[in-house]
């Protein structure tokens, strides 16, 4: 079984800004209050093929999650891809499309899988990423807005 969620979310910045902000997952843990440790392999720009590998808390569980990106276009998508075998995983994206006056609309979305015994939690993981998913996009608009400018 499996599902999505997604929010959207207007952020005072320009695309190239939010782009490079949201290509760096090094970052997820200023709007991802789940996300406790995360790391990039390899050690440089985020490309296609670079893997993030994380420690989460989710209901109270620890686990270990890797995503690989799958697209990179930059400044208007990011792909990814769960590689770790938990029992739900995810595979999502952000869609970022520039706003006049500097403003960037950015669509965020997930699908979830459930896997053996995660096809009877997925449905709990589902309601709960839904319901919080405005309070997800408002997050990545402070988190974004309050990092420094590049440009």
């Amino acid at each position: 079984m499996s599902g999505q969620f997604e929010a959207s979310v207007e952020i005072d910045r320009p695309a190239e800004e939010v782009f490079a902000y949201l290509a760096d997952g090094r970052n997820d843990p200023e709007f991802s209050p789940r996300v406790q440790r995360i790391t990039r392999i390899p050690d440089g720009p985020t490309a296609v093929g670079t893997v993030f590998r994380s420690t989460v808390k989710d209901a109270g569980m620890k686990t270990g999650r890797e995503f690989a990106i799958t697209v990179l276009d930059a400044p208007r998508q990011i792909r990814w891809a769960e590689m770790s075998k938990n029992l739900v995983t995810a595979e999502g994206g952000y869609d970022l499309e520039e706003l006049p006056g500097g403003r960037t609309r950015v669509r965020i979305f997930n699908t979830l899988t459930g896997h053996g015994f995660g096809k009877l939690l997925v449905g709990l993981a589902l309601s709960a990423a839904r319901k919080d998913a405005p309070g997800f996009g408002r997050r990545i608009k402070a988190a974004v807005e309050a990092s420094p400018r590049t440009s």
